[in-house]
């Protein structure tokens, strides 16, 4: 079984909803990458999700835009971002981890051969942003490779699309709180709530929501009817300032464990 569909399972069985967040890889600093990852496991993420630095992003707001030109001018690439996961995993058998990234880079890579190399190196699930649904046949190399292909859903996207992104989902389906860039302050609970329980009636694969948590008390709302929260821009921002790998683990631990603390106070019982 996939490590994704195994957290998720485990997860459900405890009544708890799934703390993923996302960290760009590169960035603060490259040896601070695995350190980081560690970090994160320890404060409580479920699932991380690592961002593949990339020059011309759509879907990322200024935060993750600038953590991308960091990690380019340090020349991080793929290769670089397979080793790091590889060495996680000596360690760390059991956290998910799905790479988020453009199709460009895999391009460049090779498809068959990114697909062996990222599952050689313990990589679960890849979150392509330009590629979508018409597209999947690009991504088959990496779906035979035992690889999670995580698609989007947002506010704008058609009931006929839903219903199909629903119907292709594995791994987790990535609600899109609102429609815009990564770190805009724009949660409308109620209006996310209501997509997501319909998304919910309808998908095979647990749901998860990003863009616009920023702390625990959002991520809390979000959890009471989401199966998992993402956050992301609020951690990169806290991290950039770290100036060593110490530096950038301890704002991590720092940042994730109120949030981690108060998804476990949610009823997931009497969830939506």
């Amino acid at each position: 079984m996939n490590r994704i569909d195994q957290r998720f399972a485990e997860l459900a069985a405890a009544g708890r909803a799934a703390l993923i967040p996302f960290v760009t890889a590169g960035d603060p600093l490259p040896d601070a990458v695995v350190p980081l990852l560690h970090a994160l496991v320890d404060a409580g993420a479920d699932l991380i999700e690592l961002g593949v630095p990339f020059s011309d992003p759509m879907a990322d707001g200024p935060v993750i835009q600038h953590a991308n030109e960091r990690a380019l001018a340090r020349g991080v690439g793929l290769q670089r971002i397979l080793t790091w996961v590889g060495e996680f995993r000596r360690t760390d058998a059991n956290t998910p981890i799905v790479l988020m990234g453009y199709l460009n880079p895999i391009e460049i890579y090779g498809y068959a051969r990114f697909a062996r190399d990222a599952a050689d190196a313990g990589i679960d699930g890849v979150l392509l942003v330009d590629c979508p649904l018409e597209e999947s046949a690009t991504a088959e190399p990496l779906q035979r490779a035992g690889l999670h292909r995580i698609f989007l859903a947002a506010p704008t996207t058609s009931d006929a699309r839903l219903q199909a992104l629903c119907e292709q989902s594995r791994g987790f389906l990535y609600y899109v709180s609102f429609a815009g860039i990564t770190g805009a302050d724009r949660l409308s609970l109620d209006a996310v709530k209501g997509r997501v329980a319909l998304i919910k009636a309808r998908a095979q694969a647990p749901v998860a929501v990003g863009f616009g948590v920023r702390d625990a008390e959002s991520a809390a709302a979000i959890a009471r009817f989401a199966d998992a929260v993402v956050i992301g821009s609020a951690l990169v921002d806290r991290l950039a300032a770290a100036d060593s790998a110490d530096a950038a683990c301890a704002s991590a631990r720092a940042f994730l464990k109120p949030i981690r603390a108060a998804l476990d106070t949610v009823d997931r019982a009497h969830a939506a």
